[in-house]
């Protein structure tokens, strides 16, 4: 089975609001959409900070970004588009910026087709929503990283 290292970033501006894109699968482009973290796959020979620094610049335009720590990992098969099962080596970075409004400009076709939304989410909003944010039980774990609380090594998540 094919492995796809996938940087994830918790990207949070000053007021520790985090910044959430909502969109759709390639294979489900007619679904409703889901919450996530900016971030995507590496490409070959980047790691994970350096695909979360990429990430970063296309999917929000933000420069000036500081990176800390892989703080969770998140492992397991998925089926793409076309049905390859891949498994999916998430690393979820905590990344630091000043905010303000993200750009679009960076975004590829596909991100303009299946993006509905992009946003910045207090812990209380996050907590409140109704909305489905990635990865499951994200608004639970964002209470340590918020406090200050990194772990040593990256913390196991389920990928459900």
């Amino acid at each position: 089975m094919r492995e796809r290292l996938t940087a994830r970033v918790l990207l949070f501006d000053h007021q520790d609001r985090l910044l959430l894109m909502k969109g759709r699968l390639p294979g489900a482009p007619d679904a409703p959409g889901d919450w996530f973290t900016v971030g995507g796959g590496a490409e070959p020979g980047e790691t994970e900070f350096q695909a979360a620094e990429r990430e970063i610049l296309e999917e929000t335009g933000f420069t000036d970004v500081e990176l800390g720590p892989v703080v969770w990992r998140r492992e397991g098969p998925l089926a793409l588009a076309g049905g390859e099962m891949v498994l999916f080596k998430e690393r979820y970075i905590v990344a630091r910026c000043a905010g303000g409004e993200p750009s679009r400009e960076g975004w590829d076709e596909q991100e303009r087709a299946l993006i509905d939304d992009i946003r910045w989410w207090t812990l209380e909003e996050l907590k409140a929503t109704e909305e489905v944010a990635h990865p499951v039980g994200l608004a639970d774990l964002l209470g340590d990283i918020l406090a200050g609380r990194l772990p040593e090594d990256p913390l196991d998540i389920a990928l459900r």
